[in-house]
């Protein structure tokens, strides 16, 4: 295909992205009350704890167009998250003609991957909302007020939250990465050590709370799921090896096969 065709192409999968993203955030201006109510729906479960501690707490918007920001910024953060099965199919549809038959197949396995990971990882960062705001209000000295403005609780949310449905994708990461040969599974082993420190330093610096409960609801999964990508990373090696013919470490070399050197 021509150059000028790509880019009318591209042209054409831009637009109907970014129509696809004016749908979303109309969509969730309508339903903004709903989507206010789930965001807000962590604060208000540990506000009563807060005030048996003698913590007061409240939600606010402060200047004239406070409230409208607000209401703006939450339909367009959320109509992006409702139009991501639009924007994320023109993509693909934009790459998908360049790839080979094999490459097509992994790279819609991979996204029908991705799309849970990071549906999972978000859903544990929603449940571990309320023990960051319970954690970081509760600092609030006895009988004082704690004013949250709407603006930075939308942002810590949106944070928290996209924080977990991104660290989910460490799998993902790890078997692409073995899958265009760029690293090998004893590779991965002889590393895994400093891989597994790696993710506990990113979750204590990345999570916006001091705690040591919250950073462990992400490194832990995150490891875990490092370890499930190194087995696939393994299996992957010696399906690879033995189409080309290699010995791997599983399979006996000629010294020590029947009819090798001894006989």
């Amino acid at each position: 295909m021509p150059l000028v065709e790509h880019l009318a192409e591209l042209r054409s999968r831009i637009v109907k992205s970014l129509l696809g993203v004016v749908v979303g955030v109309v969509v969730a201006w309508l339903y903004y009350p709903e989507i206010l109510e789930w965001l807000t729906a962590p604060y208000h479960q540990v506000r009563p704890t807060l005030e048996a501690e003698g913590i007061d707490t409240e939600l606010i918007v402060s200047g004239i167009g406070g409230a409208f920001q607000f209401q703006l910024k939450t339909s367009v953060m959320a109509g992006l998250v409702l139009s991501s099965p639009i924007w994320t199919w023109q993509l693909w549809a934009f790459v998908l003609p360049a790839l080979h038959r094999h490459e097509k197949r992994a790279a819609l396995l991979l996204t029908a991957t991705c799309l849970p990971l990071f549906l999972g990882g978000c859903w544990l960062g929603y449940w571990t909302f309320p023990k960051a705001i319970e954690l970081l209000v509760g600092f609030a000295p006895e009988g004082w007020t704690n004013l949250l403005n709407g603006a930075d609780y939308l942002s810590f949310a949106a944070r928290m939250i996209l924080l977990f449905g991104i660290g989910a994708q460490i799998p993902v990461v790890v078997v692409v990465l073995n899958r265009i040969g760029a690293v090998r599974a004893a590779q991965l082993g002889r590393a895994r050590p400093w891989i597994i420190v790696g993710i506990f330093v990113f979750a204590a610096v990345a999570t916006p709370t001091v705690d040591p409960v919250t950073f462990l609801f992400l490194a832990v999964p995150m490891s875990l799921m490092y370890l499930v990508a190194e087995a696939i990373a393994r299996v992957t090696d010696r399906r690879r090896d033995r189409a080309d013919g290699r010995w791997t470490d599983d399979v006996a070399s000629p010294i020590d096969a029947p009819g090798g050197l001894d006989d």
